[in-house]
């Protein structure tokens, strides 16, 4: 096992860029989504906006196990969910290539109380991934902020 990074690690992933990449909404995946929500199917392919959770992530080309290993998790249970926010600036399609990106926004070492628990070192990273479609038109917008226990 690697040492536990230092405050000027996790400061250094400020504008860490994953590959990028395309992403397709398949019907199969948005119909298996709007089931698993208990919606009804949305007209006109559109897409459950609960593809947000995985289509940006898996489109720029990285993975949950990637950005655990990009702040350098100490282990599956070291991570925190702070947020996701999305903006969804135009419906999302069943089968249209959206192009996507993903970068670091914000990366930095705290103290104190987190999820409610007692005082300790955390690290808090901000990754910001957008969607385009073919045309190059914004999409959407997925902001995710994680925080990384540290116990060493």
């Amino acid at each position: 096992m690697s040492a536990p990074p230092s405050a000027a690690d996790i400061e250094a992933l400020v504008g860490h860029e994953f590959p990028g990449g395309t992403y397709t909404i398949a019907h199969w995946e948005n119909f298996l989504l709007t089931e698993c929500t208990g919606s009804e199917p949305l007209p006109d392919g559109l897409a459950h906006p609960a593809v947000l959770f995985h289509m940006p992530i898996l489109g720029a080309g990285t993975s949950i196990g990637g950005m655990f290993a990009l702040g350098r998790a100490e282990s599956d249970f070291s991570i925190g969910i702070e947020s996701y926010d999305w903006e969804i600036l135009r419906p999302l399609r069943e089968e249209v290539a959206y192009d996507v990106r993903g970068r670091v926004t914000e990366a930095d070492r705290r103290e104190g109380a987190l999820r409610g628990g007692p005082r300790g070192t955390y690290d808090r990273i901000r990754f910001r991934f957008e969607l385009r479609e073919p045309d190059g038109a914004p999409a959407a917008v997925s902001t995710i902020t994680w925080t990384y226990l540290r116990t060493a």
